[in-house]
């Protein structure tokens, strides 16, 4: 099952570097929005995106509207597969499952049980300690190397202490303050609950993505 972190406890140590990323076989999507939704792959995508172009992405949502930039000199590998899956309108008219509050928001799964995914899997790119900070993005997975369509946004300082597990692929430049803050607000207040499902619903209504 792909969970969000749970601990905040900091590591002692940097991650090692990374091998160089090893991109799939999996179809690039259309650029111009033409994609029909598609939410099952057989393999993550061959490399779809120029690393050296800056990418951003808009969440629609019921909260209101938010934007990313997407780290991909830093985590190429992981930004592909995420421009990838917007493109293909995979995140449209999906759920945040989880609300935790002073912690994350979680989205990216479909089924919006914790346990869904594209049906495929790729490497992490892991940050150095101390990255992580309020607005940041990275993935969410179940260990090592798990990642898949599912990922979180930083809502609070409990965030941001997490250890450097989780793919770090964007932050929040626009919306922090109002929409990812509403959302954030949502939060189960259950102990017991870990989050799920939050007090009240949030839908992303679309991602979509800009290059330049």
């Amino acid at each position: 099952m792909t969970e969000a972190p749970l601990e905040t406890t900091a590591a002692t140590d940097a991650p090692a570097t990374p091998a160089e990323f090893v991109y799939g076989t999996g179809e690039c999507a259309p650029t111009d929005g033409s994609a029909t939704q598609q939410r099952e792959f057989a393999d993550a995508p061959q490399l779809c995106i120029d690393p050296a172009k800056e990418y951003t992405a808009t969440f629609e949502t019921t909260q209101g509207e938010f934007t990313i930039r997407l780290l991909a000199d830093r985590a190429p590998g992981t930004v592909n597969s995420f421009v990838n899956l917007a493109r293909w309108k995979y995140f449209d008219g999906t759920k945040c499952h989880r609300v935790i509050e002073d912690f994350v928001v979680q989205c990216g799964d479909p089924t919006a049980t914790g346990s869904g995914g594209p049906g495929y899997s790729f490497a992490d790119e892991l940050p150095a300690l101390g990255e992580y900070k309020i607005g940041s993005i990275a993935m969410a997975n179940s260990g090592p190397n798990t990642n898949g369509s599912q990922f979180f946004i930083i809502t609070g300082n409990n965030g941001a202490a997490l250890p450097p597990q989780y793919s770090l692929f964007g932050e929040v430049t626009a919306g922090l303050d109002t929409t990812v803050k509403a959302m954030g607000a949502l939060f189960n207040p259950d102990p017991a609950a870990n989050g799920v499902p939050p007090a009240g619903e949030i839908v992303l209504k679309t991602v979509k993505i800009t290059e330049g």
